[in-house]
């Protein structure tokens, strides 16, 4: 379980391709906090969990059913990454409940300044729209963001100077993929409508 509020970046070491891929990542201040093998550690919002670990960084194994729903895939050595550290029982949550369960890849359509932030226009796709409403949660490369607007194919979020600063959402730009997970409180109360509505039919 994670919060969404990003604490570091990594970067891609390797991304080596077996029978899924196995990712290593340069984070030497992650590691400094004390993170092991078997921990928990969402990368772009895909929860991995830690096989190898070094002062300067760790790996894991990603599956082949990660790659085909998420953004790991298309890594390049050198390319950043966002990185949280599983939830501990005690700590404060301060976004909100991210499972680091991706749920689709979406491009991002247009991204423009809006005061000191940014405004980002990111595709809509059917399947989530339901879920992806104003002002609901999101989670997008695994940072917790707040829905600003929704129109019938889009969706957009806006960017503090801080959240750009930390994240990846600072480089990227239109045309870039990104990792979505919708609010999972969302998700089951869309899923229990339909299926009241479908006991119903």
């Amino acid at each position: 379980m994670f919060t969404g509020l990003i604490a570091h970046q990594g970067r891609v070491r390797e991304l080596r391709r077996e029978a899924g891929a196995r990712l290593t990542l340069q984070c030497p201040a992650l590691c400094a906090e004390g993170i092991t093998v078997k921990d928990s550690i969402a990368v772009n919002g895909v929860c991995l969990t830690a096989v190898e670990v070094d002062a300067g960084g760790f790996t894991a194994d990603v599956v082949p059913e990660t790659l085909v729903r998420s953004n790991l895939g298309a890594l390049v050595p050198g390319d950043g990454v966002n990185l949280e550290a599983s939830l501990r029982l005690g700590d404060r949550l301060g976004g909100h409940l991210v499972y680091g369960h991706v749920d689709a890849c979406v491009e991002i359509l247009a991204k423009e300044r809006e005061g000191q932030g940014w405004r980002v226009r990111l595709a809509r796709p059917r399947t989530l729209a339901p879920m992806l409403v104003e002002k609901a949660f999101v989670a997008l490369d695994g940072v917790s963001l707040t829905i600003a607007a929704v129109g019938a194919d889009w969706f957009e979020i806006a960017l503090i100077p801080e959240t750009a600063r930390r994240t990846t959402f600072g480089i990227k730009d239109t045309g870039g993929i990104v990792n979505v997970e919708v609010d999972p409180l969302a998700r089951y109360a869309v899923a229990a409508v339909a299926e009241m509505m479908e006991s119903r039919a």
